[in-house]
């Protein structure tokens, strides 16, 4: 009952949830991977000679805490990775300093590169959770257990299309650039439970913060190549 209360707060900002609540938190239990999308997830998406596609400080520690809550439920931590059409600095200079375990840019078919990752890491579909915003990711987000699409005022028709066919559980308050990530982030600590736990422990960076960041460190990076499209 507790977890369904925080989740009213998502809605009170202006989260939409298009799956109920309930069966959010249930799918929530079920996650064993985080992917993302980069260019309108972590930033607004402009692009540009000279434009920086940044990242956020606010976005990276929504997932430390993602991962660090989930471990303290289940004794393990997520895999968690970006995936991206593009092939960008500022991308791979994210994942690294976030210690995530897969990076797949220059994906055209991000479908491609979903089908290695999940062989690689031994996960299912229904246990990836998947953060999106536009057409090219359909076709993966059509296979995740849990989506969530990134608000965007200018795509009211983009927005009925994914709830008409069933391609997102909850559309966030925020867009790119105002912390979607981390938007979501909490979200999911908040359907399990662990929001309050995760923060104290970091908040002191105790015996047991530490223990989880040691293993979440020891993980090597898996860098999946594009295919070449002849």
């Amino acid at each position: 009952m507790e977890n369904l209360i925080d989740l009213m707060f998502f809605s009170e900002r202006g989260g939409e949830f298009i799956t109920p609540p309930s069966e959010i938190i249930k799918k929530a239990f079920n996650i064993k991977m985080l992917i993302f999308d980069w260019d309108g997830v972590f930033n607004s998406g402009v692009k540009g000679d000279g434009v920086f596609s940044n990242f956020s400080e606010v976005d990276g520690m929504g997932i430390n805490m993602f991962r660090f809550g989930y471990h303290l439920k289940t004794g393990n931590i997520p895999f968690a990775g970006v995936i991206s059409g593009q092939l960008n600095k500022s991308t791979e200079m994210f994942v690294r300093r976030e210690k995530l375990n897969f990076m797949c840019l220059g994906f055209k078919y991000k479908i491609d590169a979903f089908n290695g990752i999940k062989e690689f890491f031994g996960v299912s579909g229904d246990q990836v959770a998947f953060i999106f915003d536009d057409v090219l990711d359909l076709s993966l987000a059509s296979c995740c257990g849990l989506r969530f699409m990134v608000r965007r005022k200018a795509t009211p028709m983009f927005d009925k299309y994914v709830k008409t066919k069933g391609l997102a559980d909850y559309v966030t308050a925020c867009c790119g650039e105002e912390f979607a990530v981390r938007e979501v982030c909490e979200l999911i600590l908040a359907s399990i439970g662990a929001y309050d736990d995760a923060i104290t422990h970091r908040t002191y960076c105790d015996d047991v913060y530490k223990n989880y960041l040691q293993l979440r460190n020891e993980r090597e990076l898996k860098v999946f190549s594009a295919p070449k499209i002849v």
